[in-house]
């Protein structure tokens, strides 16, 4: 395929009005001044090419959820993540039983990635956090890090688990943090760290938090929190820009400090995403969706994820939010690829890379999807 005349977003994080080619599924180096024999070519005049996007947090769209635990969950995510742009995914699981996250991680590691967004990592985002900032986690399944239990669910998952989130003033959790540092991402989150102990993480060998702002300590002149360790450590930030969880003020504060190298997209999205308002679940809970926003029915001031895809919520930050479409874009692609370490496949439109884009008009309204060189 050849696609020209694009406005294409580039790995120096601008845009340029240009051609680009993808043979074999990837993009090529330069594009040929004629197309072979059969080759498509698409003139995409006045629309943007954005790279396909990368979400490494969510939890389900369209009445899936991630923990169901079977192929067909799995594809129908896939099939609706790809639909919308995101053609890289690494969705989270909930806090459950190492019973219960083993079937999942046997479910992942069957996925064949045929179709769809590719399954290229999994968040495991429980049960290693705290019982006072679980969210719309459960409860019940709460549990102590266990560096035994991480190795026996990621021998299941076939290395698949890319980010572990932890609440670091658990008891286990720094040890959990040295031992196995090398072995995935560790995430601080759901926690209700002070700023010395997140210092502590970050320097035990942390370099990710989850969803900034939500379910942790906030910033205050006496007690910095974790969010401050966090800048002063350099670890890359999750940020949810549904409209729900963050104030619009504070996206810009977190691109304008933090820097839009460092910010990561997210959808946290449950399986409501794609579906009208009404009653469903996210990890055994009941859960109402109204508009935009989820909530605990037992607890309808907890917020329940997002229903709300990674493109709508970068389109949103753009649109509404004040975010540079360079920065947005940069938070949605390539910087979740590269936080799990897929950036060599995914999350830019660079030569080697596989051919995944989105032609988008001036209002942001995807006009096509492109896996690997083929339209959706």
């Amino acid at each position: 395929m050849i696609i020209k005349n694009a406005n294409i977003y580039t790995p120096s994080h601008t845009f340029a009005l240009g051609d680009v080619a993808i043979r074999d599924g990837r993009f090529t180096f330069g594009v040929p001044t004629q197309p072979a024999p059969g080759e498509e070519v698409l003139d995409a005049e006045g629309l943007y090419a954005l790279p396909g996007l990368v979400d490494i947090h969510f939890h389900g769209a369209v009445g899936h959820d991630f923990c169901d635990g079977t192929e067909e969950s799995i594809q129908a995510l896939a099939d609706f993540e790809a639909s919308k742009g995101v053609l890289a995914i690494c969705p989270a699981t909930m806090t459950f039983n190492e019973e219960i996250l083993g079937h999942i991680m046997d479910a992942a590691a069957a996925h064949k990635n045929e179709a769809g967004a590719d399954l290229v990592g999994i968040n495991m985002e429980g049960p290693f956090i705290s019982p006072k900032k679980v969210g719309a986690q459960n409860p019940k399944y709460l549990q102590p890090a266990d560096a035994a239990m991480f190795r026996r669910l990621q021998a299941r998952a076939g290395g698949l688990i890319r980010l572990v989130d932890i609440a670091p003033e658990e008891p286990g959790a720094m040890e959990f943090i040295a031992a196995c540092k090398g072995e995935t991402r560790i995430s601080i989150a759901h926690t209700c760290a002070d700023y010395d102990t997140a210092k502590a993480a970050f320097a035990a060998g942390a370099s990710h938090m989850t969803h900034l702002y939500n379910a942790m300590p906030g910033m205050t002149h006496r007690a910095p929190g974790p969010i401050i360790a966090a800048l002063e450590d350099h670890a890359e930030v999750e940020l949810i820009t549904d409209g729900v969880h963050i104030h619009p003020a504070m996206v810009r504060f977190t691109f304008n400090t933090f820097g839009d190298d460092r910010v990561v997209l997210i959808a946290d999205s449950m399986m409501a995403c794609g579906l009208p308002d009404g009653q469903y679940s996210l990890g055994g809970q009941a859960v109402t969706v109204q508009g935009p926003k989820a909530t605990l029915t037992s607890d309808p001031g907890t917020i329940a994820g997002s229903a709300t895809s990674l493109y709508d919520c970068m389109r949103r930050a753009v649109l509404e939010m004040g975010v540079p479409l360079e920065s947005a874009v940069r938070a949605a692609s390539e910087n979740p690829a590269r936080s799990i370490g897929v950036e060599a496949d995914y999350g830019s439109i660079a030569p080697g890379r596989y051919g995944n884009l989105i032609l988008a008009d001036k209002a942001l309204n995807i006009r096509q999807v492109i896996r690997r060189g083929e339209r959706l």
